[in-house]
């Protein structure tokens, strides 16, 4: 007995058309190409995900940077001197309070600074 795959050819293909749909040139219509656009598109979005980290780290370091002027000390001194006295605020919620609330801020500055000189 004979078996026709047509059916089921054209429903995987399908499925590999609706993923590359809005893809340039040959990569949205050819299966072949489009299964490869599919595979490369997976490496950089897997890739993406992880430079995002390092994207936002670098963000929330030039924010507190930023409110770190006015107050006449480095980021990195700030680092030491928070670890130097366990107070460990991750970078996320020290960008956070020198953006949002700055009152906040310049108070675990000072906090920080006040430790350093006894």
């Amino acid at each position: 007995m004979r078996i026709k795959k047509g059916y089921t050819k054209h429903q995987k293909h399908k499925k590999v058309h609706e993923l590359t749909k809005g893809y340039r040139m040959t990569k949205g219509n050819l299966i072949k190409v489009s299964k490869e656009a599919i595979l490369h598109a997976g490496e950089y979005s897997y890739n993406g995900r992880k430079k995002k980290k390092n994207i936002f780290k670098t963000l929330w370091i030039t924010r507190i940077s930023a409110a770190l002027k006015d107050t006449g000390i480095s980021y990195s001194k700030l680092q030491k001197l928070q670890k130097d006295n366990n107070l460990l605020l991750n970078r996320k919620v020290m960008a956070y309070f020198a953006t949002e609330d700055k009152n906040v801020f310049d108070k675990i500055v000072n906090e920080v600074k006040s430790k350093e000189n006894v």
